[in-house]
């Protein structure tokens, strides 16, 4: 059996000539079906961090500035895209929808499901960072870096004092050197002590 397609084309269909601008998530969406369809037949849709890069910017255009978005992705650039980055960007646009790129609350949750996508990598080292990555964020906090400061609050005549301490330590250091420490008692000799025996 034959997997050839068959046109037939209809006569007497009134063509028309004006173009109306489809939005982007639109033409997206069936830029992605065709890749679905041609998968099917051996189309290998590889994803990568240029994929990924490329599928990101259009995203964040498209949150941007949607008309202006769909002008610029032209239906010609559309056609030069990388099958992988058509399907990440129909995913980021349908599921995340522009109102979620728009602030940079919803920026983060972007980034976060991104993250929570990139520990399934079959790639150790890329799995590893993205959990990293997802412990360093705020809310989890499992590798966050801590430091405490102790502030100890003090007087002024407090601080001259230690202050006339450190500076008498530094200008005269041997009035402020230790007393000498006597051992008082009986010497001991360590040889007949431990009876060691001779060669």
């Amino acid at each position: 059996m034959s997997d050839t397609l068959i046109l037939e084309p209809e006569k007497g269909v009134p063509v028309d000539n004006t173009k109306t601008l489809l939005d982007l998530k639109v033409r997206t969406e069936a830029a992605a079906n065709t890749v679905e369809f041609l998968e099917k037949y051996g189309l290998e849709v590889e994803s990568n961090r240029e994929t990924d890069d490329i599928a990101a910017k259009i995203s964040l255009t498209y949150a941007e500035d949607p008309e202006q978005a769909s002008k610029i992705v032209t239906d010609n650039r559309l056609s030069t895209l990388p099958p992988a980055a058509l399907m990440t960007t129909h995913t980021i646009l349908t599921e995340f929808g522009h109102s979620v790129v728009a602030s940079a609350v919803q920026v983060r949750h972007l980034v976060t499901n991104k993250l929570i996508e990139e520990t399934e990598n079959a790639d150790p080292r890329v799995r590893i960072r993205a959990l990293e990555l997802l412990g360093k964020i705020s809310d989890v906090g499992l590798f966050a870096e801590k430091s405490e400061v102790t502030v100890t609050h003090q007087s002024t005549d407090e601080l001259k004092e230690r202050l006339r301490q450190k500076l008498t330590t530094l200008t005269n250091p041997e009035k402020t050197r230790p007393a000498e420490i006597i051992l008082d008692g009986e010497v001991i000799n360590m040889d007949e002590e431990l009876v060691l025996e001779d060669d």
